[in-house]
């Protein structure tokens, strides 16, 4: 028994729609993927060690830098607090290897929900400045403000750390390279990307 024409032609147009909403979401993921494909990798087992890192975990709208010692020994939590907060790196830490990105870690929950979800879920970006990456192949850390922002006083543009890392202010750009980031409710805190 044939199939009558107009229900081939369905079947071609249909087939073909699927093929362009196909290639079309590809194309979409690749353009705007969540995540950054740079490495980073970071594990503290008890984030109530560093204080700093603790509240920007457990608070909405507080953020925490992370980044490692001149001396190379210690890890340096700093916070929304004037004092930062001050971790040795043990030898658990060398021995499963460790990487802060380009310039150290931005880590906090933010006070605005991600699109489609109902709660606001710890986050995880580089401390540099994603543009002047982009644009010069260089590392320019960001300086920490108030209410979740960051800015680069080097291209001058500030990003909204509560609104997944976009440029608030000064000339558009890419928004802010993103980690995956796990944080488990016996206080332990896992960056894994790459």
């Amino acid at each position: 028994m044939k199939t009558p024409a107009y229900r081939q032609g369905l079947y071609v147009m249909l087939t073909m729609l699927c093929a362009v909403l196909a290639t079309g979401c590809k194309e979409d993921e690749e353009v705007y993927n969540t995540y950054s494909n740079l490495p980073a990798k970071f594990t503290m087992q008890n984030t109530l060690q560093a204080p700093a890192l603790h509240n920007a975990l457990n608070n909405m709208g507080e953020f925490c830098t992370v980044t490692i010692t001149k001396d190379g020994k210690q890890f340096m939590f700093k916070g929304s607090g004037k004092e930062p907060s001050y971790v040795n790196i043990t030898a658990e830490n060398d021995y499963n290897g460790f990487y802060l990105g380009l310039s150290g870690l931005v880590i906090g929950l933010p006070n605005i929900p991600e699109m489609g979800k109902d709660n606001p879920s710890v986050i995880c970006f580089d401390l540099a400045c994603s543009n002047c990456y982009e644009k010069y192949h260089i590392t320019k850390p960001l300086g920490m403000q108030d209410a979740g922002y960051a800015h680069c006083s080097s291209c001058n543009r500030t990003y909204n750390l509560n609104d997944g890392g976009i440029v608030s202010s000064g000339e558009g750009g890419v928004r802010l390279y993103r980690y995956r980031v796990n944080y488990y409710p016996n206080n332990t805190l896992v960056v894994n990307n790459g």
